[in-house]
């Protein structure tokens, strides 16, 4: 899958001298998949966590039971801490997080198929989420949230 703006973004975390970590969801590795796509990527890539089970989310990466039991998996509250808890884990300097309903199964009345949330945690200690709702099949709802998770990223080292 080629993802736009992916070879901006090594490029920029190069020149700025910044790491990054990923912690995957609905991406299923993806977006570290996109990254490391770029030759040259193992400077700035630290690594990913691929946390699609909630039991992962919460003893590997360290996001509260409490908050995927009150406000579920896709949630703005479990997404920062998602990019939080990677950021510290692997000690980069920026990180991004994603988590969603892809679909085709999976959707609730208030969470619908192609609701994502994202964090990012910069170098700074701000910790930003973003919701988008996406149409399409699952693997259109994957590789937008793989664009759109590029795209924080680039801001963010952009902002550094």
């Amino acid at each position: 899958m080629k993802i736009n703006g992916v070879e901006n973004l090594v490029e920029l975390l190069k020149a700025n001298n910044l790491t990054i970590a990923t912690c995957e969801s609905c991406t299923g590795g993806g977006i570290g998949a996109a990254i490391t796509s770029v030759p040259g990527s193992s400077e700035i890539f630290l690594g990913g966590i691929i946390s699609y089970s909630n039991e992962v989310k919460n003893q590997v990466v360290g996001v509260e039971k409490e908050a995927l039991d009150k406000f579920g998996a896709v949630s703005a509250e479990v997404a920062s801490q998602m990019a939080k808890g990677v950021k510290e884990l692997l000690k980069s300097d920026i990180a991004v997080s994603v988590t969603g309903i892809a679909g085709p199964g999976g959707a609730t009345s208030d969470k619908p198929v192609g609701l994502v949330w994202f964090g990012l945690a910069d170098s700074k200690g701000n910790i930003r989420t973003e919701k988008k709702l996406f149409q399409g099949d699952r693997e259109t709802v994957r590789a937008l949230s793989v664009q759109h998770a590029i795209g924080m990223a680039t801001v963010a080292a952009t902002n550094e």
